[in-house]
């Protein structure tokens, strides 16, 4: 217990290994408390933080210019820590294997500038027994210490939900754990001190581990079965939101709605799962059909885009279709594993060309990875159909007028002439299918009805 007392009296150092959109939050809730290391590799990263600027806009600048933390990306200032805690992510290779290079990497790094009497806590999402079966003999083996006699371990998931300002690291029960009850004692303490919500101590690192997979696997199996009835209701002309909502009177229904499901957590965590499954003999049946569903969902909406482009009579080949948004989730500027590029890449199949719009996005990320140029939303005109794949606060404030002006001005009088002919029927929504205004509204941001009224062929998972 005494390493707690020297970091309460800033005798000791605490660390923080990977200062992205969780390792950061996590620096500057501890700096308020402890002496505070944060470490990246990224050199650019760690200059634009040394300099008051938070490319994550999870902390904000002002956080950033604020914050006792000492940034750096030497490691071999993490020699004057005790206390480290690695926040890198962990990602999967194109066949949906884990990719542990970013743990073991920083390992290494941990390892290479490890101190006798240290605690090491991992963050980063894995399967059960990577901490101790993986990351544990690299770090022996780098520092030349041994485990449980000269440093011990532990592993405390993050829980923090980008772009979210009400579910925060102070704010979400923490899972930790530890190699043994001393080290469980020491971390649950330390965590305290900046989680206002808490501390739930697990029984072992495994557990731990286990069931910070399982949180979003189950979101995803969750959000798989929304997509699979939107399929569904869709073929038979039913509009899912409007299920749900009757649905979700009941008391028990769970309130998940269908879209797409990127990002560095749920759409990559449960794969950890049944890799592991898979090496012990056992197929996954449930899991992996959630994510077969859910990794097709861009295809699927870039195929009913064409079909309600098909019907309102325009040129496949050569449209032109401004998508709105392309972080992995609204508010947030991380593109990591977005499944907007799904649906871009199924209309460039089809000879579109595709305007992208997203003012969140994090335009050095978005180019280094994605040779795509991105359009102001003024700049947006003379398009045959409109996606609206992220509900960005910025979005929200467009009004559907604003949105048909996008469109090519030759529609604009289409829709006059075919309302004057609707209207000698007495039926002015009969044009509904045959409205040049194709207007893809994946979240249902706008009304359905409104935008139908106004002449639009909408559509919506």
């Amino acid at each position: 217990m005494r390493l707690y007392e020297k970091l309460l009296k800033r005798e000791e150092k605490l660390s923080v290994i990977g200062l992205g959109y969780v390792g950061m939050p996590i620096a500057v809730a501890f700096a308020k408390k402890l002496d505070v290391i944060g470490f990246d590799i990224n050199q650019e990263k760690v200059h634009l933080y040394k300099n008051g600027i938070d490319p994550t806009k999870e902390v904000g600048n002002e956080g950033i210019k604020n914050t006792t933390v000492d940034f750096t990306s030497d490691e071999k200032r993490l020699q004057e820590a005790k206390f480290h805690i690695v926040a890198v992510p962990t990602p999967v290779k194109s066949d949906h294997t884990p990719d542990l290079i970013p743990v073991k990497s920083a390992s290494r790094t941990v390892g290479r500038n490890l101190t006798k009497g240290s605690i090491v806590v991992y963050e980063s999402t894995v399967y059960p027994g990577v901490t101790e079966e993986v990351c544990v003999p690299i770090l022996e083996e780098e520092s030349g210490l041994k485990c449980g006699v000269d440093f011990k371990v532990g592993y405390s998931p993050e829980r923090i939900n980008p772009g979210d300002k009400i579910h925060r690291l102070e704010t979400i029960v923490k899972v930790v754990s530890g190699m043994d009850e001393e080290t469980l004692d020491i971390v649950a303490k330390v965590y305290e001190l900046v989680v206002d919500a808490g501390v739930y101590k697990a029984e072992s690192i495994k557990v731990a581990e286990a069931a910070k997979v399982i949180e979003n696997s189950q979101r995803d199996i969750n959000i798989a079965f929304m997509n699979e009835l939107s399929i569904i209701f869709n073929k038979m002309g039913i509009d899912t939101k409007a299920v749900l909502e009757a649905a979700g009177t009941k008391w028990n229904f769970l309130k998940f709605t269908p879209g797409l499901v990127g990002g560095h957590c749920i759409g990559v965590d449960p794969y950890y799962l049944t890799y592991k499954a898979e090496q012990l003999g056992y197929h996954s049946q449930i899991i992996l059909a959630g994510r077969q569903i859910n990794d097709d969902m861009g295809k699927y909406v870039a195929e009913n885009t064409v079909k309600k482009m098909i019907k309102a009579n325009k040129n496949i080949n050569g449209a032109r279709v401004a998508i709105f948004g392309f972080t992995f989730k609204e508010n947030t500027p991380d593109i990591r594993n977005t499944k907007v590029i799904d649906i871009i890449n199924e209309l460039e199949e089809y000879g579109v060309e595709v305007l992208i719009v997203d003012p969140v996005a994090d335009k050095e990320d978005f180019y280094r990875e994605y040779n795509y140029k991105l359009y102001n939303i003024d700049e947006i005109k003379d398009v045959d159909a409109v996606i609206f794949a992220v509900p960005h606060e910025e979005f929200k404030s467009l009004t559907l007028e604003e949105v048909k002006d996008m469109y090519r001005d030759s529609q604009h009088e289409y829709f006059e002439a075919m309302k004057e002919v609707a209207a000698t029927t007495e039926n002015i929504y009969s044009i509904e299918n045959k409205s040049q205004y194709v207007l893809i509204d994946i979240k249902g941001m706008f009304n359905r009805k409104e935008a139908e009224q106004k002449g639009f062929s909408y559509w919506r998972l």
